[in-house]
């Protein structure tokens, strides 16, 4: 994959980070695109030292104009892309009830959302390279839902059904489309917990633990490799067992 390009939405810290070092490693530059642009070029920054070319691009990918120059940013850059890892994403948590409209539409407008207007700038480059692999980050309450994340775990079910239909599309043109499904993942945003729930939600967890970064940017670099040209459509679950 030495050369190849890919775009990394909410790159900047946690799996998207974790991701933009995997695949940094393996001889592909990277596109770190987030919303707060320093944080971004400090983790564009770190990859370059491990011999790639890497650009940082403040994006909010609900708005097309944004991810539309995401992208065009992408190809002055490094003349094309290969691979885009749809990441970014937000959280709002609430029960239903007692959930604002606006708490809805924002995680469907940057989760959902987001993932169809980055796709879709990708799809225009690839189908013309007749090559490209997209690589979209679900959960696993897209499966078994989560109370108090209707919002989140509505928006992660639609990134699914998104991956399969775009597979389907696009299947003859060299693009492949798949998506990851991360279980319980040690970030700062589990780090903050305190240690009764970390025991009870690993109760849950055939393995005993939670899953690291580098669990779920193994699982991308796998989907993002010329060797997988077979694989489309599909959802790998890392999670610790948590649903099979």
């Amino acid at each position: 994959m030495n050369g190849h390009t890919a775009i990394i939405t909410g790159g900047s810290r946690g799996i998207g980070k974790g991701i933009a070092e995997c695949l940094a490693k393996r001889g592909i530059n990277v596109v770190v695109a987030a919303t707060k642009l320093e944080a971004a070029e400090e983790t564009s920054a770190a990859l370059i030292g491990f011999g790639v070319k890497s650009i940082a691009v403040k994006t909010d990918i609900a708005k097309s104009s944004d991810v539309s120059a995401l992208f065009e940013k992408a190809v002055a850059e490094f003349g094309r892309v290969d691979i885009l890892v749809n990441n970014a994403g937000i959280t709002r948590d609430g029960l239903l009830l007692r959930m604002k409209e606006e708490d809805w539409d924002s995680v469907i407008d940057t989760n959902l959302k987001g993932t169809f207007l980055c796709s879709k700038e990708a799809i225009k480059l690839m189908s013309k390279q007749r090559y490209g692999r997209i690589i979209n980050i679900t959960s696993i309450v897209a499966f078994i839902g989560n109370a108090g994340q209707t919002n989140y775990s509505a928006s992660k079910a639609g990134i699914v059904g998104l991956t399969k239909s775009i597979a389907k599309e696009y299947a003859s043109r060299g693009i492949t489309v798949n998506a990851v499904a991360p279980g319980f993942i040690t970030t700062a945003m589990t780090d903050v917990l305190s240690d009764n729930v970390k025991q009870e939600m690993m109760k849950a967890i055939p393995m005993g633990k939670f899953g690291s970064v580098e669990d779920i940017a193994n699982a991308v670099a796998f989907l993002a490799s010329p060797d997988t040209s077979y694989i489309t459509g599909q959802v790998i679950h890392v999670n610790g067992g948590m649903y099979m």
